[in-house]
């Protein structure tokens, strides 16, 4: 199965007929922010990787280049605007080829191609400058995770495009575990990649202007799976996007995760799909016919608003600015340039909507992706849409100790009855209260919160001789020994036989 999904996406790459493309005819309008741009690697101490193109077979920490993308301010004597070739340096970097020679950079990576067109791209001016500084402010930032062992800057065009609408965006290329290249897309690739996209989660800390309330994650192909995992991981990310990613086409490889589990999966989750595939190249290519219609986490997702499009002049790799650039067309499928670029666009725009409804809670932005395309001014023909609504997840002890965490364990029993008022189903069960009772009477500084917690106990179960014990050793270990004494013949009145509350009580009363 693993062979016949890399198939799948890679057979766009045939080399049929290349295309005609530039930055200024996809036409993607710039906000009101200038855009900043920076690139450094650092390193992550706790994984092992050997560069192999040193050839030394030496290992060293696992390097991780960092490119980000930010609202700026320009300083007009040092700012310096990029080229497509600045970034495509970057990419030679990270192929770990960074003294191959210009003249032959086209011609060394396979998603490229030296020809007249891709060599006119070179010197196209993008809208990044280098030697810029934060604006001032609090900006959501997205974590990108990139296609199979793709770059950092593969949608270096969509980048600059939300960080010029007030986003910051972080990302460092797909690489294998213990090398540059990957397994195949299996589990440990996916996982790897998962724990870079938790690396710049933390690197992310480094900037003062980024609010860590406000964080999305966004992936193209393999990375798309990636950040599947990484949400059932992390309680942190408030959205979601993917870029025909291939949680839907592979969800084996998500289900073989330890992390596994599609109840943890409930924030706003978008996912954006490629073109039906031709019936002929599903035929010759050996391709299930599924991967047009099957989409099992879709389908699973039971705590999650979920949008699903379907780009229907899109083929996988123009999900990517260097696909839409530089990908050699396959005839067999592909639209003609001037669709390609207007879809990504189409694309680029829905991708800025959908973070502008889930970070920035904009009014029209939400409106925007509850709609059908139509009702956005969208041909039918371009795109299609399915939208699912997150179920109402019960409301259960984990919520409620949530409740009682964010107020500091304070007035919890008016906490328990208005919330067991508005969810009557909930059930706080004795040995789950009494181990958190428990576990903040002995931690230094939260012996008041954890009596607390043993007073709301028996409220609720005001017969259990268990729960006064308990609450009797939290006030002997805060040396209080009249309520100890106190609490501990309640025990025993309940329960006669509680050894352990004979002897505590003879030892405070000797």
């Amino acid at each position: 199965m693993r062979t016949i999904i890399l198939v799948a996406l890679v057979f766009f790459q045939v080399c049929l007929a290349n295309g005609q493309t530039s930055l200024k005819e996809i036409n993607l309008k710039s906000g009101a922010y200038n855009v900043g741009f920076k690139h450094y690697t650092t390193i992550d101490s706790t994984r092992l990787y050997i560069i192999e193109n040193d050839f030394n077979n030496q290992l060293v920490y696992r390097p991780i280049p960092v490119s980000i993308w930010y609202p700026a301010v320009i300083d007009n004597k040092n700012s310096k605007q990029l080229t497509v070739l600045d970034y495509l340096q970057i990419l030679k970097e990270e192929e770990e080829s960074k003294n191959l020679p210009n003249e032959l950079l086209l011609d060394w990576f396979p998603e490229l191609g030296d020809t007249p067109q891709n060599r006119a791209h070179l010197s196209e001016k993008v809208n990044a400058l280098l030697n810029t500084n934060f604006l001032e402010g609090k900006f959501p930032v997205i974590v990108y995770a990139p296609s199979y062992q793709a770059s950092s800057i593969e949608n270096f065009a969509l980048f600059e495009y939300l960080a010029s609408n007030g986003y910051v965006v972080i990302s460092s290329p797909s690489r294998g575990t213990d090398t540059r290249w990957l397994e195949g897309g299996t589990t440990k690739d996916m996982e790897t990649q998962s724990r870079d996209v938790e690396f710049l989660l933390k690197e992310i800390h480094k900037y003062e202007y980024i609010d860590f309330d406000r964080i999305a994650l966004m992936g193209f192909s393999f990375g798309g799976l990636s950040n599947a995992i990484t949400v059932m991981k992390n309680k942190k990310i408030s959205a979601l996007v993917s870029l025909d990613g291939t949680e839907r086409y592979n969800y084996p490889v998500l289900e073989k995760s330890p992390y596994f589990n599609v109840d943890r999966f409930n924030i706003p989750y978008v996912h954006f799909a490629q073109k039906d595939i031709p019936v002929e190249i599903l035929t010759s290519d050996k391709i299930p016919a599924e991967l047009n219609y099957k989409f099992q986490l879709y389908d699973s997702l039971n705590y999650s608003d979920t949008y699903s499009y379907k780009f229907h002049d899109l083929t996988h790799s123009y999900f990517g600015t260097v696909g839409v650039l530089f990908s050699y067309r396959d005839k067999r499928q592909d639209k003609s340039d001037d669709k390609i670029m207007a879809s990504y666009k189409l694309l680029s725009q829905h991708t800025l909507q959908f973070l502008n409804a889930t970070l920035k809670n904009e009014e029209s932005a939400k409106e925007f992706i509850e709609n059908s395309p139509d009702k956005n001014g969208i041909l039918k023909n371009l795109v299609s849409k399915k939208i699912k609504k997150s179920l109402t997840k019960e409301f259960d002890y984990n919520d409620f100790k949530n409740l009682a965490l964010n107020q500091g364990h304070r007035d919890l029993i008016p906490l328990y009855e208005k919330t067991v008022a508005k969810h009557s189903t909930l059930k706080l069960e004795e040995g789950m209260l009494n181990n958190l009772g428990i576990r903040l009477s002995f931690n230094a500084g939260k012996m008041e919160q954890g009596i607390n917690v043993f007073l709301l106990a028996l409220h609720i179960y005001p017969k259990s001789a268990n729960l006064y014990d308990s609450l009797a050793l939290a006030y002997l270990y805060n040396q209080d020994h009249k309520n100890a004494i106190a609490n501990f013949k309640k025990s025993l009145k309940l329960n006669p036989e509680n050894q352990h509350a004979i002897d505590k009580l003879k030892q405070l009363t000797e």
